[in-house]
């Protein structure tokens, strides 16, 4: 294992997180919260001058294997949510260690689930602090990291393939810093396009940047206690449409910017998606009907729930855990489901489960025709054989880590939907749940070893599994220290 590249690339990592610290000090500026600021500037500072003694010397060798590129993913975002949860407990407005480590992992996962019960008492710096958490981890720090650092070596697509979600992971363009950067001019610029749209559709300035940090991010931390039921009904259109735009393959975005729109079209994810998206907006319409007051305000409850839960975004405009038992397995559907590969969303995503419809289509049609060798095919390209073992790998080890999870939560005695809904929700990263964990409520009753699962969990969804099991395992720092030789005398 390359440990001088490791400790180069958490360098940066500190260094990056260090220097974005300075927007939610310049917001403590504006308003004037100075006894926060102190503390702000103090870890930004401290974050820096670290980051920079320690990248200070790049080594010779920057060869990313891809077990090189899982550790130093997964250790990049719990160095990551260690570093940024150390604030709000230096402010005091999260004290505990726990719970200021799971709304950092919250944030940075682009989960949105919280433990604060009262957001508005917040003082502005820690709320920007942590809507930006959102934005730096919807694309990732490490595709940030090859976006601005030069990084030799074709072997970093490794570190992208780590750390990015979805099945497969190429490039864009030929240089893997070209796509890093192609990929976050994209999000940046769709992330201030919403911030303005917001603005000029009468949400304040610091609500349009948070709320369009939760969005581009598909995280979901809002700065209002009822998240976006008090904001106007335009806006909340407004969130929901750019909610599932930040949820859909970024090459389809790419596509268009370089005038190929035909190979944005043919994209059958995107196809697949909008039409889930759809129809499940329909259905859910038509069973909440009776609870609202007119059919406008019923379609646009049910738009905003869908694109939120199935980008995995967060944000509520009603307490869907209300409504009745179709519409509630429906949107437990839409938070497995998750959002495209490729896009900020979570869950398991649509171009997997697209893959694994395609495999059981093929394994039923092998048993009808056995001489028959039927190859899969998504968007007229033939999907490898090593693809679908990993998509089926996925499945399974996503199996076992729900019902591990649900097992270990089930022992503080909480009924069956609020431990089977938290661990869908956290692991899924969306935020809110059903029952106990529902939109209006939040994880502050849960015990620290639940949190920690949580933790576990958001980190995990992700990075997609894989990272934080290959860092987790032993047999990963195999030669590393070496046992020391007996001496005969």
């Amino acid at each position: 294992m390359n440990i001088k590249m490791l400790i180069y690339i958490l360098g940066k990592v500190l260094l990056i997180e260090g220097t974005l610290m300075v927007l939610p000090i310049v917001c403590g500026i504006c308003y004037g919260e100075w006894p926060f600021l102190v503390y702000y500037v103090a870890c930004a500072a401290a974050y820096v001058i670290t980051g920079y003694l320690i990248s200070m010397k790049k080594p010779k060798n920057m060869t990313v294997f891809i077990k090189d590129g899982c550790v130093a993913t997964a250790l990049s975002w719990v160095v990551l949510s260690i570093a940024g949860c150390i604030p709000f407990m230096l402010t005091k407005e999260i004290p505990s260690f726990t719970d200021a480590m799971f709304e950092t992992a919250s944030g940075f996962s682009t989960t949105g689930a919280s433990i604060l019960t009262n957001v508005e008492a917040m003082s502005h710096t820690s709320l920007m602090w942590r809507s930006l958490t959102h934005w730096i981890g919807g694309m990732g720090v490490l595709v940030f990291l090859l976006a601005v650092v030069p990084m030799t070596g074709g072997s970093n697509m490794n570190l992208m393939r780590a750390e990015s979600p979805g099945p497969t992971v190429g490039k864009i363009v030929p240089k893997v810093r070209s796509t890093a950067k192609m990929l976050y001019l994209i999000y940046l610029a769709m992330t201030v396009t919403e911030i303005v749209v917001l603005a000029i559709c009468g949400m304040p300035l610091f609500d349009s940047i948070c709320s369009a940090f939760g969005t581009a991010g598909t995280g979901g931390f809002g700065v209002r206690n009822d998240s976006f039921a008090s904001y106007a009904p335009h806006i909340q259109v407004i969130v929901a449409v750019f909610m599932i735009m930040f949820g859909m393959n970024f090459n389809f975005y790419y596509y268009f910017t370089t005038k190929q729109v035909n190979k944005a079209f043919k994209m059958s994810e995107i196809k697949v998606y909008l039409a889930v998206i759809a129809i499940v907006t329909a259905i859910i319409t038509f069973s909440v009907w009776g609870q609202y007051s007119n059919f406008g305000e019923s379609l646009r409850h049910s738009f905003f729930q869908v694109a939120t839960i199935i980008t995995t975004t967060g944000f509520a405009t009603t307490d869907f855990d209300l409504w009745p038992s179709v519409a509630k397995f429906l949107l437990l559907s839409l938070m497995i489901l998750g959002a495209c590969a490729s896009s900020t969303g979570g869950g398991i995503k649509v171009a997997r489960f697209q893959i694994m419809f395609k495999s059981v289509k093929r394994e039923i049609q092998s048993y009808i025709h056995p001489k028959t060798v039927k190859k899969i095919h998504v968007d007229g390209k033939t999907v490898d054989s090593d693809v679908i073992h990993s998509v089926a790998l996925y499945f399974f080890i996503y199996l076992l880590i729900f019902v591990g999870s649900m097992f270990i939560v089930a022992f503080e005695g909480h009924d069956l939907v609020t431990i089977f809904s938290s661990v869908a929700a956290t692991f899924n990263n969306i935020g809110p749940g059903l029952s106990l964990v529902g939109p209006t409520q939040n994880y502050s009753f849960f015990s620290n070893v639940s949190k920690w699962v949580f933790i576990f969990d958001m980190i995990a969804g992700r990075l997609e599994l894989m990272p934080l099991i290959v860092f987790l395992t032993p047999t990963t720092y195999k030669g590393i220290i070496k046992k020391p030789r007996k001496v005969q005398s």
